[in-house]
């Protein structure tokens, strides 16, 4: 009995003991242990646990000392997977994005036939939308390489406008009735772009005056797609929330916790601030306002705003248009059209008073430049105000093909780079046909731009490109495309490591964006944004990459998926 009895209270103090032992733990909202946690902190640090209280991370280090000092109320076992900062894409289009997912999906079509196929599957499908937009064409795919004309669009919605960008939207194809909306006629001219007609043909029944009749092609390229774009009738509140939580929903499922959304009007901000606000929104954004004078009145004199989720701050101007369209502006003619050099998309004077007026404000100049003529007179520009190296973080986007001696002009003024690494595999089967071979080595040089200042931006343009996280760091790190090609990389004298390209989807993109002290990395401060991954990109062979899934997607400690 006596046995009994003391065997009865040594348990009685031993659940004592743990009962005091769990009250003297911190209360948090989510534990995470048992996990390959990469910190990505500046020594790329890699832990096994954490905890996360009121949206960010309060302590970090090993599983024993994380279970023995914290209790959650939320407790998750990552059973030894990958564990990364969320990740960032330091450029991209979300709302343009979202409101892709509603419109004709034209990727990877093989001909202007199958186009003209799914966007008659598409007005069948939805015969109330009035306005018929589409997305994602290339005629770099298609026989021949040779732009499309609109003649059956023509015919087959004669009534409902049609307007289909090209995969890089520089370019589209609108049918007669966009065309008549927008006032575009075939005598007109427009800087910066081009509007396609027809090679002129002789008309009998015109004779004598005018001999020569033009005709509108449906082609428009830069500037020319703003002619239509803008009759097209604003969004409601109702077509944003339904964009943009759907391309929430998405970029979780693929890892990504903020977004830099470059280049929109203010009603955009206001929606995504209003859906924030409302609690629907969880996706962090980073925006660039589009190079507008309406934005400029609303924002310059109040300065960048910012809240939890949002932050406003940079101006997205665009110098050229892309290679795929041949509106990039080279310094000598295009490899594959003798005499064309591209264009500039406005006069050099308008970027260089654009810099003036930010210069001595807290806004980022972001500047869109493909070729390396549109490269070196952007580089220029910001060379002349930005004087040495500095904290302004003046951003060129793409720096797709920059001269060789040209790539200096970012370290001296501390210019950021930031770049796409699957615009190089989706555009290596074409582009050294625009630039020729010598040309070629200065194009998608990414290690070379990393060494300007040490560090780099990543992100992929999405949707131009595919959202995926995981093709940004294979074509950055193995610079092949899915099926292995080129054999031995394209160009691999400019590929990054797997260190440098992690800190690029995260900590440096982070930097990019002013906001390096809260996301990026897993540490103290910072917040709760990370994902878990099943595999682990830093140690897996290249051909398993691709295969990555996300397990688990969490935003302030939140999970997002």
């Amino acid at each position: 009995m006596k046995c009994k009895t003391a065997y009865r209270q040594s348990l009685l103090v031993l659940l004592v003991l743990f009962v005091c032992a769990c009250n003297n733990k911190q209360r948090v909202d989510l534990v995470l242990h048992n996990g390959k946690v990469y910190m990505v902190d500046s020594g790329f640090h890699v832990a096994e646990a954490f905890a996360v209280k009121d949206g960010k991370i309060v302590a970090v280090g090993n599983n024993e000392d994380i279970l023995k000092l914290y209790a959650g109320d939320s407790v998750v076992d990552a059973h030894g997977m990958a564990v990364y900062p969320g990740f960032i894409d330091a450029h991209a289009h979300f709302v343009g994005y979202g409101r892709s997912l509603f419109e004709v999906n034209l990727y990877d079509c093989k001909s202007w036939d199958e186009v003209v196929v799914r966007v008659m599957a598409f007005v069948k499908e939805h015969p109330e939308e009035k306005w018929i937009r589409g997305r994602g064409w290339d005629q770099n795919k298609f026989p021949g390489q040779k732009y499309p004309f609109n003649d059956t669009l023509n015919v087959l919605f004669p009534d409902k406008p049609v307007l289909l960008e090209r995969v890089d939207g520089h370019a589209a194809i609108a049918n007669a009735k966009a065309l008549q909306l927008a006032g575009i006629t075939p005598e007109q001219k427009i800087a910066g772009g081009e509007i396609g007609v027809r090679t002129p043909y002789y008309h009998p029944e015109k004779r004598p005056q005018p001999p020569m009749i033009y005709e509108l092609t449906g082609l428009l390229i830069d500037n020319a797609v703003e002619l239509v774009t803008k009759v097209i009738p604003k969004p409601t509140k109702a077509d944003y929330e339904k964009w943009l939580l759907a391309a929430q929903k998405n970029c979780f499922a693929q890892g990504l916790t903020t977004i830099t959304d470059c280049g929109l009007m203010y009603n955009d901000v206001a929606a995504i601030d209003t859906l924030q606000q409302e609690g629907k929104l969880m996706m962090r954004l980073y925006v660039m306002l589009s190079d507008n004078t309406e934005n400029f009145s609303r924002y310059l004199s109040r300065g960048p705003y910012k809240t939890d989720r949002l932050y406003v701050k940079g101006i997205k101007a665009y110098a050229d248009g892309a290679l795929g369209s041949r509106g990039a502006c080279l310094l000598a003619p295009y490899n594959d059209k003798p005499g064309w050099s591209g264009f500039l998309l406005s006069k050099q004077s308008h970027y260089d008073s654009l810099a003036q007026m930010l210069i001595n404000t807290d806004f980022q100049l972001c500047t869109h430049a493909i070729g390396d003529s549109g490269n070196r007179m952007i580089l220029t520009v910001y060379n002349k105000y930005l004087k040495g190296k500095n904290d302004k973080r003046w951003r060129v986007e793409h720096a797709q093909v920059v001269n060789e001696h040209d790539f200096e002009l970012f370290g001296k003024t501390s210019v950021i780079p930031s770049v796409q690494p699957t615009h190089a595999t989706s555009d290596m089967y074409w582009a050294g046909d625009r630039t020729g071979a010598e040309r070629m080595k200065g194009a998608y040089a990414y290690k070379q731009l990393l060494q300007q200042n040490g560090w780099i931006a990543l992100g992929t343009d999405f949707p131009v490109e595919d959202i995926s996280p995981s093709k940004t760091f294979y074509a950055a790190v193995v610079r092949k495309d899915s099926k292995g090609f080129p054999a031995g990389g394209f160009q691999m004298e400019n590929a990054l490591n797997r260190q440098q390209t992690i800190r690029g989807m995260t900590i440096w993109a982070a930097k990019a964006d002013f906001l390096e002290k809260e996301v990026g990395s897993i540490e103290v401060g910072k917040k709760a944004d990370f994902v878990i991954l099943d595999k682990d990109l830093m140690v897996l062979p290249e051909g398993e990459l691709l295969g990555v899934k996300v397990v688990r997607t969490y935003s302030g400690g939140k999970k997002g998926y």
